[in-house]
């Protein structure tokens, strides 16, 4: 049915992402977003009073849903944006491989699919954005990976005053997300995931994300701080490396 993306994607951001999260990725946060004008491309710093009456009926834990039915407190409005493009990606694999099809690279703006190898059998090469302007800040070398990146520095605007916000909101302040990382990325199997951690860990900024890490094994992390500090997993020791521009950067291993 038509309903079955959605309520597959409410299961997997409700019970999965929001509730492993602790609500850093809160599948109910539209009323938020919408507070502050990103919906409707006219963002702007709302008034107090609208952030709070927002932020009031944001919370993951009272949308509730049976068969195909989902319950919505009064004023309450999910946002799956977090997690439609994961999806998306999730879907495509399935219909290369239904196709036979053994290598493809997949843009999906932000998420990007590597399916298989390179013709040549080598790993895809994935060019990771620079926060700070139009280059890259790193390569990662994957096959049979979703990468998926959450940042400020594509959708955001800047208030009289110079400061930016930018659009991924936190459901504990009912601000924009500023809590020292300007840049997560997730490289792993299911882009769904992908796509919910990206978010979450943006939100919970680097010293809880760094310690959210440490408790996986399904999944790998590039986090970039403000002032360009790198920390990433094991598992990219070997797969991920700076650009020129950063190359007397460390990279920590968490």
């Amino acid at each position: 049915s038509t309903l079955f993306p959605y309520t597959t994607l409410f299961r997997s951001g409700r019970r999965k992402f929001s509730e492993a999260t602790d609500g850093a990725f809160d599948i109910s946060i539209y009323p938020l977003v919408k507070a502050w004008g990103f919906t409707l491309d006219n963002p702007h710093v709302p008034e107090l009073s609208e952030i709070e009456a927002a932020k009031a009926v944001v919370n993951y834990r009272n949308v509730k849903l049976k068969d195909c039915e989902i319950a919505l407190d009064p004023g309450m409005q999910i946002d799956l944006g977090g997690i439609a493009k994961g999806y998306l990606g999730d879907e495509l694999i399935k219909i290369l491989k239904k196709h036979k099809i053994k290598s493809a690279l997949l843009n999906l703006g932000g998420n990007v699919v590597a399916h298989g190898s390179r013709p040549d059998g080598t790993d895809w090469r994935v060019a990771l954005t620079d926060p700070n302007g139009d280059e890259y800040a790193g390569i990662i070398a994957a096959r049979d990976k979703s990468i998926i990146t959450s940042g400020g520095y594509e959708r955001f605007f800047k208030d009289e005053n110079g400061k930016v916000y930018w659009h991924i909101m936190d459901s504990r302040t009912g601000y924009p997300a500023d809590n020292g990382l300007i840049s997560a990325t997730i490289v792993g199997k299911s882009g769904v995931q992908g796509d919910a951690m990206s978010t979450a860990l943006f939100v919970m900024g680097t010293e809880r994300a760094i310690e959210f890490c440490k408790a996986q094994n399904d999944f790998d992390v590039i986090l970039i701080t403000k002032d360009m500090e790198f920390y990433i997993t094991e598992g990219l020791k070997e797969k991920f490396n700076l650009t020129d521009k950063y190359a007397e950067k460390t990279v920590h291993i968490i």
